[in-house]
């Protein structure tokens, strides 16, 4: 079950969806769910609904609302073709941590005003790049979000980025998991091990999985990476993850 939904932000209307859990009653637990760098398309739609069937209310916004509405990617095509790949770097760029903070705001009171939507503690995953937003959400707003959780994130604490989520995990107070592919060019193990040491230095709740055999977007089903092993772990461990810290 899925309905679109328009959400005013400051720096436009952010075009989104929300999924629930077949024709169960709510408010239900909310979680957000951030797309990865190919944005809205079938693939994610799948993956947000899965999620929300176990009671949950998912919201999943177009992340490049500024840009384009609905889709990016064109059918059949994907992030990886010459002629796709410039027009998502580009829209990417204009994602900075302010950007994502002003989108965050919106996102919260889209959430607070909308009848599917509980009022208690929230959840946010990511996936690629928007592991990062993932984190940064949580670190931005504690008192709202219960769950953070990113699944092949990408560029999570590289040592000369200076908009590095790493830099502000010590203000989550919520849970953390990451679900790492352990051949990921664009997470290397010094990134891994450097984003684990801040959070363990600021006392964060977490958990670090390495998916054993898997390569970046592992969960994306359109993508030739896809894992079904590694997209069932990840199902399961998010599904504890939200079992955990929403119910």
């Amino acid at each position: 079950m899925s309905r679109a939904i328009e959400i005013p932000a400051a720096d436009g209307t952010i075009d989104a969806h929300i999924f629930t859990p077949g024709n169960a009653k709510g408010p239900f637990p909310a979680v957000i769910l951030f797309t990865d760098i190919g944005g809205l398309r079938p693939c994610y739609h799948e993956k947000a609904q899965q999620i929300a069937s176990n009671g949950y209310a998912v919201l999943m916004p177009n992340v490049y609302y500024r840009d384009v509405s609905g889709a990016v990617v064109p059918e059949g095509k994907s992030f990886r073709d010459p002629d796709v790949r410039p027009t998502l770097l580009a829209y990417a760029k204009h994602l900075t941590p302010e950007a994502q903070s002003r989108d965050f705001v919106a996102l919260l009171d889209g959430i607070d005003n909308a009848a599917e939507f509980g009022n208690g503690r929230m959840a946010v995953v990511g996936y690629c790049m928007t592991g990062a937003f993932a984190l940064r959400m949580a670190a931005e707003h504690p008192n709202r979000v219960a769950a953070a959780a990113g699944f092949h994130s990408a560029r999570l604490a590289e040592a000369d980025d200076p908009n590095s989520p790493v830099h502000v995990v010590g203000d989550i107070e919520g849970r953390v998991y990451f679900g790492h592919a352990d051949q990921d060019e664009l997470l290397p193990p010094e990134q891994i091990a450097r984003m684990d040491a801040a959070l363990a230095a600021a006392g964060v709740h977490f958990t670090t999985e390495l998916y054993k055999g898997a390569a970046h977007g592992f969960t994306a089903k359109d993508a030739p990476s896809f894992n079904a092993t590694a997209n069932d772990l990840h199902h399961k461990r998010l599904a504890l993850l939200l079992e955990e810290t929403l119910n």
